[in-house]
């Protein structure tokens, strides 16, 4: 029996079907962290305000991202697993933007936080060789 051909996702309709950010009580451990602190569930919008935001040749690590969304949101922790798929989400808007002739200034830029050698990077549909071509872009 042959299997069904996997369907391509749509990037467009899982950025604007995720719920809102919201922080919840964490009642065990979850992705390194403790039962008992509080955990900000981002959203792709709050996340491309965010990298919006950061200065043209400027980079974000994901943990300083976390860190200062969290704080924001008046929570202890920003959820890594949701944090990791919404900038998969966010990165591949943004490239099917580029690939519809949308020029690199209008654009999500991505590239300021998901770096070539990070995980994301390793799962966008772009490979980690053309976000290292849009940093060195980014900082021309």
């Amino acid at each position: 029996m042959a299997s069904k051909p996997k369907k391509p996702t749509d990037w467009r309709k899982r950025f604007g079907a995720a719920k809102d950010p919201h922080v919840v009580m964490l009642h065990s451990d979850f992705a390194g962290v403790k039962a008992g602190n509080t955990m900000l569930i981002s959203s792709p919008g709050e996340l491309a305000n965010y990298i919006a935001r950061i200065p043209r040749g400027e980079t974000r690590t994901m943990d300083r991202l976390r860190n200062e969304l969290a704080r924001k949101a008046g929570a202890q922790a920003m959820c890594p697993v949701t944090t990791a798929i919404y900038l998969k989400v966010v990165a591949e808007v943004a490239l099917q933007d580029l690939a519809e002739g949308k020029l690199i200034d209008q654009v999500v830029p991505f590239w300021r936080v998901v770096l070539p050698d990070s995980k994301v990077a390793g799962k966008l549909s772009c490979g980690r060789d053309h976000v290292a071509h849009l940093i060195a872009l980014d900082r021309a």
